[in-house]
Order: C-alpha cells, then sequence, then structure tokens
C-alpha cells in the first residue's frame, strides 16, 4: 500500500515518514504525481496549510482523475465548516496535519476499510448536527444494542461518544487489538461501515446510560 502526499511545505516530511516509511511527497498535483496515484491500494494526504487554502478544488482533480483513490485532508487548523466542506467534496477523513503517526496509521486503516475518518471533537460536532435531523427512538437503540455482545457494547457505546480506539482500551483496560476486534464485529453485526453509522445508530443519549 502506498501513501502520497501532496503539500507545499516539506516541514512536516520528517512527521509523516515516521508513520509511513515509504510515504512519497508531492508539490502539486503532477502528471508524475498521477501516475503513481493510479496505482491499487493508494491513500492520498491531502495538506491544507492554513484557513484560506482551498484544497476542494485539488480534491475534485484528484477524484475525477483517480476515482478509485481514497483521499485524507490534512489540515493545520481543523474546523468543523472545513471538514463539511472536503468531505462533501469526496474526501475520506479528514485530520489534523500534525497528528501522531499512530493516528495516521489508524486513519489509513479506517478509510481502506471503507469507512470515513474524523477527529474526536469533530466526530462528535456532526453527530450532534445531524441529530437535530436524525433521532433515533431509545427502543431503536436498545434494539441495535440488543444484537451485540456485551464487551461489544461497552465498545460501540464509547465509539459513539467520539474516543479513539487508544482511549477505549485504557477506559475499558483491554488492548488496542482486542477494540478493533470488537468494532469490526460491530460494523458486521449493524451493517455499518464506520464509527460515525455506528454513532449515528446509537444517538440516543440514553443508551449510554445503559449497562
Amino acid at each position: 500500500m502506498q501513501n502520497l502526499f501532496i503539500t507545499s511545505s516539506g516541514k512536516l516530511r520528517a512527521d509523516w515518514e515516521k508513520a509511513f516509511a515509504s510515504a512519497q511527497v508531492y508539490a502539486a498535483t503532477s502528471p508524475e504525481f498521477l501516475k503513481a496515484a493510479n496505482k491499487a491500494k493508494t491513500v492520498i494526504w491531502l495538506h491544507a496549510e492554513t484557513p484560506q487554502h482551498d484544497v476542494s478544488g485539488s480534491l475534485r482533480q484528484i477524484l475525477q482523475a483517480v476515482p478509485q483513490a481514497r483521499v485524507v485532508v490534512l489540515s493545520n487548523a481543523p474546523s468543523q465548516q472545513h471538514a463539511f466542506e472536503v468531505m462533501s467534496a469526496g474526501a475520506s477523513g479528514y485530520c489534523h496535519a500534525y497528528s501522531a503517526a499512530a493516528v495516521l496509521k489508524e486513519v489509513r486503516s479506517v478509510i481502506m476499510h471503507g469507512g470515513l475518518w474524523l477527529g474526536r471533537e469533530l466526530l462528535q460536532q456532526l453527530i450532534n448536527v445531524s441529530t437535530t435531523l436524525v433521532s433515533n427512538q431509545p427502543d431503536q437503540v436498545a434494539d441495535a444494542l440488543d444484537k451485540l455482545t456485551a464487551r461489544e457494547r461497552d465498545v460501540a457505546i464509547e465509539v459513539a461518544k467520539g474516543l479513539s480506539n487508544k482511549e477505549i482500551a485504557r477506559l475499558l483496560n483491554i488492548t488496542e487489538r482486542t477494540v478493533k476486534a470488537h468494532i469490526s464485529a460491530c460494523f458486521e453485526r449493524l451493517k455499518v461501515k464506520d464509527r460515525l453509522q455506528l454513532a449515528l445508530i446509537l444517538n440516543d443519549k440514553s443508551s449510554r446510560q445503559i449497562n
């Protein structure tokens, strides 16, 4: 799997290479970049260095040239509005440009399995906005939770709060690998593709009080 980064600054190159030793960095969507991007299993990381940096045009250009690409926007100053804009334009993920290597690896894992990625705070904001439009009844939430094992249920409720795998592992005193396994099982049982869809199913606040 290859990871292609587009940035006009080389400041973060060393950090990105800590996450992906074979990371390739490009200054723009050049012919060389597009040739590399057309290979299978490619994640494209598009750097937005300032709030004024409009990456939506570049994002659409990339997806038009490489429809199968998974694109993550890396922002130096993440915001709800910017997240909505780039996700609406077709991005598969949105996170802070200074995210730790472990987070970048988790982002890649999620989107390569068909999910979407937003940071905890932005995920919760998106859930809050979405639940003003779609509100599940308590019995619907209970029905969803009944499909899960006790431990899967514990993990799912924390995912709905926007916690990361590492935070859930620490809270429940289990390994991150076990958390990932439980989340995958939740996705399969509830027929969802990502954490956002799981959170929306469990959006009724009373579900977080169920033991």
